[in-house]
């Protein structure tokens, strides 16, 4: 099983980003899908979550109105669009699935199933 996380980068403060986190040897469409964060000397925190059936979406107060994550099934690929970036959305951002949650527990994580790799999201002033 693999999660492929891309699409960090540096950028200023108001640019955009889309991550994508594309799953190989797991099916997605069974799992609730996640983004994690973990910025320098701080926990790794969920920021973002959509369950199974695309039905539902959950976000931090942090990204709230500004991040849109995102699924696509047939391709086996989760995003997160972040725009509005700010400094303080600096951080590594892995990807993350779980099976067997519901909606009011998207954003409860704290153990998934499967983590993919980091990618580095720099913002700048």
């Amino acid at each position: 099983v693999q999660l492929q996380a891309s699409g960090g980068g540096s950028v200023q403060a108001g640019d955009s980003l889309r991550l994508s986190c594309a799953a190989s040897g797991l099916t997605i469409s069974r799992y609730a899908m996640m983004w994690f964060r973990q910025a320098p000397g701080k926990e790794r925190e969920v920021i973002a979550a959509i369950h199974w059936s695309g039905g539902a979406t959950r976000y931090a107060d942090s990204v709230k109105g500004r991040f849109t994550i995102s699924r696509d099934n047939s391709k086996n690929t989760v995003y997160l669009q972040m725009n509005s970036l700010k400094p303080e959305d600096t951080a590594v951002y892995y990807c993350a699935a779980r099976g067997g949650v519901i909606a009011s527990q998207l954003l409860g994580v704290k153990t998934p199933d499967y983590w993919g790799q980091g990618t580095l999201v720099t913002v700048s002033s």
